[in-house]
């Protein structure tokens, strides 16, 4: 502006002054213009310059920030694979700044070779809520895959601990995730399998899924509460090729050679796009849990796992408020964890207190066993009302639990470890999951014991809860395990057992089944369940004389009210003569055979009664 204001001033006195002699004038003029050329020049430059360096200090980037910021979003490491992480290098020194020493301390705490050290690291990890969303990405970047797999089993831990999984490879070019999970199956080693696992892998590959519906259906269906409700003749239960598929999988994922061959196969990725595709489809999602735990027994595989990103996946499921997720993630995630777990669980066992790592010694193991057409989890629901629902369950489980002894008896008695178990069973052969399948008592007690063997269970003093044919199981499993040598920290260890309504002198339900078998076609089991069974009455005599020898503390309960099996049938199945073991307490209760061992509130005197029992059996285990 003053540039322009002196151009104006100058040009005026030249028009404006007296007129001077010619030769003057000419030179004056000259003189003028170079001034005012110059002086416009000059003052251009300047303020050119002026804007040119004005504009590059705006557009100077502090590259110190910039790198400060990468380091807080990336961190790069060489993989480390989990049987290598002792031999890892230490941390190297970094300039870091003052506030994120901890983070930085707790990282290095959490690879020392002092494994006192390394869980005390994960656990201040897990109990750190103030952090921003970068430390929580460099703790997850950064941190051991054992650490990781201990932050997923820690209660309070913060999901944002969890990298999303990777991106999933693309499915083929008209292809369809049915299709692929068809294709993993067929690779699988169709050799030397069980007439079961040969069944389910048939029927997945050769049949479609409307005559899939067809097989599953029969004449008589059963399903619901724990017995049988017969359905109408017409009604056919439906059934998908990529249910089947899954079945077969787990069938498969049972045999260490195939779950490598899944892994190999991208199983790890393509059972996770199943997962999220089937996010509205509970029993689709745990049938695939039940074959990353499966595969988690092998710990050749936990890498693999790790890395396709399950630990994220189950991470999140552990915060459910559905007790069956979160227990089949809490089994996948105890198989992983090597640094605090010693156990195994394989499929149908289930821990139901402790789910996470925790500082309470445990102290006992109680175990439940179900009956004919019961569950892990369903049968010891607390019993059903209509006027309860789930939403109001989660709002106060002292007023409604779906599962008492992971909500109740947990709370109350802490220091045990809590089991319950789960096995397939039929009343009828038209209903079997698997036509070839036929089990005995016998039989499925030594694949139980088995199984609770590898998962620890006679290591700790324990007692036995069963409902039904459960009891059976337990009788024929501590007779079995004092016969090998091997086995006998179970016997040794048992301090007690309950009986909820055990057919200890068979059940009205098999004289039933048995007197319509033209139309039930009633299973083994059921059939085993016949007052007049030679292998029943065997059972009983030994088991008794056996109980009497080794001082089990013993209580029995056994209904009183008849049970409703569809709307025609109206059958008393254990009557109180039956449910006599001989020995111990036999107490009857007004309830019939479904609800005998689901008490209707926590202080109910089925619950409280059953409390007291474990309280006063284990009294001096639980003290020392």
């Amino acid at each position: 502006m003053s540039l322009a204001a002196y151009c104006v001033i100058c040009c005026r006195r030249i028009g404006t002054s007296t007129p001077p002699p010619k030769r003057d004038t000419y030179w004056r003029e000259i003189r003028n213009i170079i001034k005012f050329t110059g002086s416009l020049l000059l003052g251009g430059s300047l303020f050119l310059t002026y804007e040119v360096l004005a504009l590059k200090k705006s557009l100077t980037l502090d590259t110190q920030v910039v790198e400060r910021e990468k380091m807080k979003s990336y961190i790069y490491l060489h993989t480390v694979s989990l049987d290598n992480r002792e031999n890892h290098a230490p941390f190297s020194t970094v300039d870091i700044e003052d506030h994120e020493c901890a983070l930085w301390l707790l990282l290095r705490k959490s690879r020392s070779g002092d494994k006192t050290e390394q869980l005390e690291a994960v656990q201040e990890m897990s109990e750190t809520h103030h952090w921003h969303d970068y430390q929580y990405r460099i703790i997850a970047q950064a941190c051991d895959p054992r650490v990781l797999i201990g932050l997923a089993r820690s209660k309070e831990s913060d999901l944002r601990f969890f990298l999303p999984p990777p991106p999933l490879p693309s499915l083929k070019e008209d292809s369809s995730i049915e299709e692929e999970l068809r294709q993993l199956l067929a690779s699988l080693p169709q050799t030397e399998l069980d007439e079961c696992t040969q069944y389910f892998t048939s029927l997945a590959l050769n049949e479609s899924s409307q005559s899939l519906a067809a097989q599953k259906g029969g004449l008589w269906c059963f399903g619901g509460n724990g017995l049988p409700y017969a359905e109408s003749f017409g009604e056919v239960p439906s059934a998908t090729v990529e249910m089947f598929c899954l079945e077969a999988i787990v069938k498969h994922s049972e045999i260490s050679t195939h779950c490598d061959k899944i892994k190999a196969n991208g199983g790890l990725q393509l059972l996770q796009r199943l997962y999220q595709f089937h996010k509205d489809c509970p029993k689709v999602q745990r049938n695939i849990m039940r074959i990353i735990g499966n595969m988690a027994l092998n710990e050749h595989l936990h890498s693999p796992i790790v890395r396709s990103g399950w630990v994220s996946i189950v991470a999140e499921a552990m915060k459910s408020h559905h007790i069956m997720k979160v227990s089949h993630a809490a089994r996948i995630l105890a198989n992983l964890d090597r640094e605090t777990v010693q156990e195994k669980y394989q499929d149908g066992v289930y821990v139901l207190h402790p789910q996470h790592r925790t500082s309470q010694p445990i102290r006992a193991d109680v175990l439940f066993i179900h009956g004919l057409m019961g569950a892990a989890f369903k049968t010891w629901r607390q019993q059903d009302s209509e006027q309860v629902v789930i939403e109001k369950a989660l709002e106060d489980e002292d007023r409604y639990t779906t599962c008492w002894p992971k909500t109740w008896l947990a709370r109350d008695c802490p220091a045990l470890r809590i089991i319950s178990v789960e096995y397939d069973t039929t009343l009828s052969d038209w209903r079997a999951r698997c036509p070839m399948e036929r089990k005995s008592i016998a039989f499925r007690s030594n694949e139980l014991l088995r199984k609770l063997r590898a998962a620890g269970v006679g290591d700790r003093p324990m007692i036995w809860i069963s409902h039904s044919m459960g009891g059976l199981l337990v009788k024929k499993m501590l007779l079995e395990a004092s016969k090998k040598p091997e086995m006998s920290t179970v016997i040794n260890n048992t301090r007690g057992i309950i009986f909820y309504s055990v057919p200890h002198h068979g059940s009205h339900l098999a004289e039933y089944s048995v007197n319509i078998r033209y139309l039930l076609f009633p299973s083994l089991e059921v059939k085993e369940l016949s007052k007049d069974s030679p292998a029943l009455k065997a059972l009983q005599d030994d088991f008794l004389e056996f109980a009497k020898d080794k001082n089990f503390q013993v209580l029995s309960f056994v209904e009183t009210l008849p049970t409703y099996i569809g709307s025609m049938i109206k059958l008393h199945v254990v009557p109180v003569e039956s449910a006599d073991l001989g020995i111990g307490d036999l107490i009857p209760v007004d309830v019939n055979h479904l609800n005998i061992c689901k008490p209707k509130k926590k202080d109910a005197f089925l619950y409280q009664r059953t409390l007291r029992f474990i309280r006063e059996t284990l009294a001096k285990d639980l003290e020392n």
